[in-house]
């Protein structure tokens, strides 16, 4: 059994993988009015591994007899400033949830909970690759952002993202 004080921060972080399905399904709605495609398939995905991400909090939850919580998700931002500016703040969340995941495991660690600690292991690699992900893209976008065609080919790239 998970004690209420994890068992609280468990359910709030699973409220936001659930804001950042919310806020990626945003981006894409966002890339889509700009016309850039790939870069919206790119944060329909994005979208998917959030919310898959909230279900292995959700599963664990279960598999350990806890309260799952469910709590009204935020709205997120519909506009930006420019794909540059929409990345940027893909960076930004991304960072925010990873300190958000330190935090849960600092937590586990204090309550001496194993199972959850083995299982915030998963998310701190995650987390790892997804700011890497947003990094580089701001980084391709730095070289390209005042050249249309090269943010057409990158776009397009983008569009090749696998599930």
């Amino acid at each position: 059994m998970i004690n209420k004080l994890l068992e609280d921060a468990l359910n709030e972080q699973i409220n936001r993988e659930f804001f950042s399905s919310y806020l990626y399904l945003s981006m894409a709605a966002y890339f889509d009015t700009i016309g850039l495609k790939g870069a919206s398939g790119w944060m329909h995905i994005q979208s998917n591994e959030e919310r898959e991400h909230a279900m292995k909090l959700v599963e664990h939850l279960s598999a350990r007899g806890a309260k799952l919580e469910l709590k009204a998700i935020a709205q997120p931002k519909a506009e930006w400033k420019g794909p540059m500016d929409a990345f940027k703040a893909v960076l930004e969340h991304e960072q925010f949830i990873t300190h958000s995941i330190t935090d849960l495991y600092e937590v586990a660690v204090n309550e001496k909970d194993l199972p959850v600690q083995f299982l915030l292991q998963w998310f701190i690699n995650e987390q790892v690759e997804e700011e890497k992900n947003a990094s580089d893209i701001i980084s391709s976008m730095a070289r390209i952002e005042n050249h249309e065609t090269a943010v057409l080919q990158l776009d397009h790239q983008l569009g090749k993202r696998g599930h």
